[in-house]
């Protein structure tokens, strides 16, 4: 099956003109189409990846209850979507965080969003990518390599091995042009859908009781605490890990055709499809799966339910539909990456910013990006392979970084609102009006409080495979704490001095000397440098 085709529009050098107002020239192809910036938006969601990869971890700390964290965080993930539609109605930028943090706020700002969402992506990568593990032993055990697992490290070693053949692909895929990864992403999202449309169906044919499910806790508010509700919050990382990414459709601003218009409604039609699919799926396995007390539920998770619920033959060939999910979402994380230290690089906002920053004449995408991002990632793996803990814990790093990115853009947005700086795109385009403030004021709100809840020193989340270590409870805090401190200290003692846009990557011929003028922001050329 194939994408619907696109109609260029009849005129787009007013995005290439918005570019300009950045100081960029457009090096990069428009080829994406409508439908191509949405499938982009929802595989980085990815329905099936993120509730098959914690559905384990939200049932197993906050029952079936858990499930309401799903609209909770869709309710604040969507007053972000909706500033950053404005925001990509009038700035479909590559490194959109990046950019957008640069131009609402100042370049050091900028450069901090940019820096946390590309460490992030970096770790996100990497979380996607151990999803591998969580459904190929379920399809078969020949895809246990390490052991049998049933050892104390045989899941995470293999959850290694098996996350490596991932991202040597997505490293491939993304260095063959962005026609390539296009191609396979539309396909697998086609695929995504389709299974999921499917399994919520079957689900539907096989329900066992009544969606009274949802206000069962099983106990697990049972000594902490706030009671449930501090079980509940624990048990929100499962959700909040789903619902983030939709920026992607805007960062691929600058390979879209029309992006001012077709971003925003791809931005919120992922978001919001992500949201209605994905709860059917948690709510109809809930209602279908034979028991509630089954061991596999907090061990396995939605696997353990498919294949409970449709029996070997279907369950996994539904698990195989996940494995592609999993594949095209890790492929859009990936690309997302790509970008944004490409956006960074032309601003030499990164250490060998011409060569990163250099597009491949052949391939029209930025090639060694694509293998950086795919070995900073590999190490990310190699770096917890010993940890029992590695799924929560390195999904629960890549969410907080992401999430404090997205504040470092809606945070200097509101103040623009209440400055009344922030002027939003003309011409039609998407803008929230009058509700402007208020959706801003809450998802600043909204930001902050989720990075507080997902980096709470709790035992359950960073050490719950003893010995107890505090650094192991506090280590969230201190992993953000020194990727934040530590960037930013080096971009102020070193990169900040070489800072402007690179001069093969400007609008307008090279006029002024080396550096920038921190003071006020204006960007200026610089030579590349080696």
């Amino acid at each position: 099956m194939t994408a619907p085709a696109d109609t260029p529009p009849e005129d787009d050098t007013g995005d290439d003109t918005g570019l300009a107002e950045f100081g960029y020239r457009p090096e990069l192809k428009r080829t994406l189409g409508n439908f191509h910036t949405f499938a982009a938006g929802i595989s980085y969601i990815s329905i099936l990846t993120g509730t098959f990869q914690l559905f384990y971890f939200g049932y197993g700390h906050g029952g079936p209850a858990y499930w309401w964290s799903w609209p909770m965080v869709f309710a604040g993930q969507l007053m972000v979507a909706l500033s950053f539609a404005e925001l990509a109605a009038r700035h479909p930028v590559a490194g959109s965080v990046y950019n957008w943090a640069k131009k609402l706020g100042n370049p050091h700002l900028g450069w901090l969003a940019g820096w946390l969402m590309l460490v992030a992506s970096i770790v996100s990568l990497a979380a996607v990518a151990l999803a591998y593990q969580l459904t190929l032993p379920q399809i078969s055990r020949v895809f246990q390599f390490v052991g049998d697992g049933t050892g104390t490290y045989d899941t995470a070693t293999n959850a290694v091995l098996l996350a490596t053949v991932l991202i040597l692909f997505t490293t491939l895929v993304n260095a063959f042009g962005v026609k390539l990864m296009a191609r396979i992403n539309t396909a697998g999202v086609f695929v995504e859908l389709i299974a999921t449309v499917v399994l919520i169906a079957l689900f539907a044919l096989h329900i066992v009781r009544g969606p009274g499910v949802l206000l069962q806790t099983h106990h697990t508010g049972a000594g902490q605490p706030l009671g449930y509700l501090g079980a509940f919050l624990t048990a929100s990382l499962a959700s909040a890990y789903v619902m983030y990414g939709f920026d992607t459709a805007a960062s691929l601003g600058e390979e879209s055709l029309d992006p001012s218009r077709n971003a925003p409604r791809a931005i919120l039609r992922a978001l919001i499809a992500s949201f209605v699919l994905g709860g059917l799926v948690l709510l109809l396995a809930l209602m279908s799966v034979g028991s509630l007390d089954g061991k596999g539920l907090t061990t396995d998770g939605l696997q353990y339910v498919v294949l409970d619920v449709l029996g070997d033959t279907g369950g996994r060939a539904m698990l195989w539909c996940v494995l592609i999910a999993v594949t095209v979402c890790a492929l859009a994380v990936h690309t997302a990456a790509i970008r944004l230290t490409f956006a960074m690089a032309r601003d030499t906002n990164l250490p060998f910013a011409a060569r990163l920053a250099r597009v491949s004449p052949r391939f029209r995408t930025p090639v060694l990006p694509a293998v950086l991002i795919g070995v900073l990632s590999l190490a990310v793996l190699l770096l917890n392979i010993r940890q029992p803990q590695i799924f929560s814990v390195v999904t629960s790093l890549g969410i907080i970084l992401i999430y404090a990115a997205y504040l470092l853009v809606t945070a200097p947005m509101l103040v623009a609102r209440l400055r009344g700086g922030w002027r939003p795109a003309g011409g039609g385009r998407f803008t929230l009006g009058r509700w402007g403030l208020p959706v801003n004021i809450a998802a600043v709100l909204w930001g902050a409080a989720m990075i507080v809840n997902l980096a709470w020193p709790r035992a359950a989340v960073y050490n719950a495979t003893g010995p107890q270590h505090w650094y192991l409870r506090w280590g969230a805090v201190l992993f953000v704490g020194a990727v934040a401190v530590g960037g930013f200290a080096y971009y102020w003692c070193v990169q900040r001095h070489r800072t402007g846009i690179l001069a093969d990557h400007a609008a307008r011929p090279a006029t002024a000397a080396a550096g920038t003028d921190t003071g006020t922001g204006n960007q200026v050329t610089v030579p590349a440098d080696g």
